[in-house]
């Protein structure tokens, strides 16, 4: 069995993912991820007024999956979540780490409407039933955009 994930069977790995998520179709999720995935979430202050909701740290596929669940019954439908921008940042053995921005978008009054964004750390390895997320590390963004030369200005004030 080959380690190899190619970079479109990864894209699609992801998409599939994000989809079934979005449907709450838990026995295809459940399938996706490893006996003994880590997953973490955050957001990128850890100050956000909705830390306590979106912040564990689990181990194991059925922690994780008892709490995407509840987290995906609390939260509205239709919810879709865009994973883009997906790159392979390397391998370790037979896991196959990647990066992607999320965007994740609700409708409210017939309108779409921007509800998160942020950036996941994946990893994700073979399996004889198919691709597994080893890993899953969601930072969502929650602190307001600043120009980018304030934010090096401040960076190098505080050295």
């Amino acid at each position: 069995m080959s380690h190899d994930i190619a970079l479109p069977e990864l894209q699609e790995f992801i998409a599939g993912f994000w989809y079934h998520y979005d449907e709450a179709h838990y026995d295809e999720l459940a399938a996706r991820y490893a006996e003994d995935v880590h997953y973490l979430t955050r957001s990128d202050s850890g100050a956000s007024p909705f830390e306590d909701l979106m912040s564990p740290e689990l181990r194991g596929r059925d922690a994780v999956m008892e709490w995407l669940s509840d987290h995906r019954k609390q939260s509205p439908y239709p919810l879709r979540h865009h994973a883009t921008n997906v790159h392979r940042t390397g391998t370790d053995g037979d896991v196959t780490r990647a990066r992607f921005y999320i965007f994740v978008n609700q409708i409210a009054n017939f309108v779409p409407f921007a509800v998160s964004s942020g950036v996941v750390n994946i990893g994700v390895r073979r399996e004889a039933t198919g691709l597994v997320f080893t890993e899953m590390d969601v930072v969502l963004d929650a602190t307001n955009s600043v120009l980018l030369s304030e934010l090096a200005a401040d960076s190098a004030a505080g050295s």
